[in-house]
């Protein structure tokens, strides 16, 4: 068996995580519909990786408005929390441990997914360039479109959105699940409110950095008042780029990356919350996290930090053994194989993932990975 940092136990809020192996939120929109409700195929594909020392779901719309994918679940209604209770039941089954991720795309929507047809919510009425969102509302794969033009939040509505996360984190309670994750990364909803490029806005909550990260910490503290601070975690995605071009990522665009998260950070400390996940850009030749914006967030966070990207086993290692993360987040190599957490242990090899069957569809592709089987042994 592996002997890898990997495998050690250690502490998360409350809980004692069996391994630092964590699945981390991956959207594959298999909800059923209508109502956007999680299903026992979704219980299915959890408790298969309940081997991972800490889950957290794909994200899921804390209210309509805050959906921009097709078949993506929700956590604002009764039917919602219901069958979220189902897929709780069964990770815990296996004695796993999983956080539901709160998600408000905000402007990365598209009218066909927003209540009566409308625009979708920003922090300002500027659209999101470079990405796409899917609008199909059937079964299939989903047809791509770029998203609508968002209308600007009164200040008014700013505060009511606080309190919808506040209520999302209740009904995440309600389904049983141990805490929750804010998404506050990839160009949605708080991010936008982050960005001095999506936010203009001349209210408390646009202007100085201080204002834009206004949201983000009446959020975090609202959650944290629902369901307590050690079990709240947060996910960022700052994005470090040379080119104009590169740093629009999910049509937002991050001018200084570095002064931005770390005082977002100090936030995070200053509420005192579980865990930061970071996740980092992975695509091909993506930037790398800078090491000292890495140091520098440790020197300003006490709680656990998650990392997520293009890692393998050998190299979240070496960053955990170096004191600059604490648990190491594993996406698509999760969606392809189930039983992850003993494939690494065993250096057992991996299967790759389909990207034919990843958002939207059956079980195929989700889970009907298989889990692996050491060869027989030749006589």
């Amino acid at each position: 068996m592996n002997d890898s940092v990997l495998f050690t136990e250690t502490r998360l809020g409350p809980f004692t995580l069996k391994n630092r192996i964590v699945l981390p939120p991956l959207t594959r929109s298999r909800s059923s519909q209508p109502g956007n409700i999680a299903n026992d195929l979704m219980a299915t594909y959890y408790r298969q990786r309940a081997g991972a020392g800490f889950m957290v779901t794909e994200g899921t719309q804390i209210e309509p408005r805050g959906q921009g994918y097709a078949w993506t679940p929700g956590i604002h209604s009764a039917e919602q929390i219901a069958g979220w209770r189902t897929v709780t039941q069964a990770v815990h089954h296996q004695g796993g441990i999983i956080f539901a991720q709160l998600w408000h795309v905000g402007r990365v929507s598209h009218t066909s997914l927003q209540p009566d047809g409308a625009a979708p919510v920003a922090p300002s009425a500027i659209p999101a360039q470079q990405v796409s969102v899917f609008i199909e509302t059937g079964p299939g794969a989903g047809a791509l479109a770029p998203p609508s033009v968002p209308r600007a939040l009164t200040t008014a509505e700013v505060k009511e959105l606080v309190q919808l996360y506040a209520q999302a984190a209740r009904n995440a309670l309600e389904a049983g699940f141990d805490g929750v994750e804010i998404h506050c990364a990839n160009g949605y909803l708080v991010n936008q409110f982050i960005s001095a490029h999506s936010n203009q806005r001349d209210d408390d909550y646009g202007g100085s950095l201080q204002n834009r990260l206004r949201f983000l910490r009446e959020v975090v503290q609202a959650v944290a008042d629902v369901v307590g601070k050690d079990r709240v975690g947060v996910r960022f995605a700052p994005l470090f780029a040379t080119t104009d071009e590169a740093r629009v990522y999910l049509g937002l665009v991050e001018e200084d990356p570095h002064t931005t998260y770390v005082e977002a950070v100090k936030i995070l400390d200053q509420i005192g919350i579980a865990y930061l996940s970071i996740a980092e850009a992975d695509w091909d030749n993506a930037p790398e996290l800078p090491e000292d914006f890495r140091s520098e967030v440790r020197q300003n966070f006490s709680g656990r930090i998650i990392c997520a990207g293009r890692y393998t086993a050998e190299r979240g290692a070496r960053l955990l053994n170096a004191g600059l993360a604490d648990l190491v987040a594993f996406g698509r190599p999760f969606i392809a194989n189930p039983d992850l957490v003993e494939r690494i242990a065993n250096n057992w090899p991996l299967t790759p993932a389909d990207p034919a069957t990843m958002y939207g569809g059956t079980d195929k592709g989700y889970s009907d990975y298989p889990v692996y089987h050491e060869p027989a042994c030749q006589k």
